[in-house]
């Protein structure tokens, strides 16, 4: 099933509130979100033998490969907003 399909609701709804790329972004945050706690609570069960009390070094990468990843889509969101609130000013 494609992601149009399986977050229909969630896009649709986004999309309205936000316009079409925004809202998808924020769909897009909110997928990496669930990822980050799956992950999350994997890395509860696969500690690193090195580090005690950390996740092992590949749950660690992938997690922060999905924060950099999230932090990105919020600066295009912050950007989208700038440049809609510009064009908005100039009308």
């Amino acid at each position: 099933m494609s992601v149009y399909e399986d977050r229909k609701q969630e896009l649709e709804k986004y999309e309205f509130m936000m316009g079409v790329p925004r809202g998808r972004l924020a769909v897009t945050m909110d997928a990496l979100t669930d990822a980050l706690v799956l992950v999350g609570q994997h890395g509860v069960y696969c500690q690193s033998a090195r580090q005690p009390g950390k996740p092992a070094m590949d749950v660690q990468i992938i997690l922060k490969c999905l924060n950099d990843s999230k932090e990105l889509i919020r600066s295009v969101m912050e950007e989208l907003a700038k440049n809609k609130s510009a064009t908005d000013e100039r009308r």
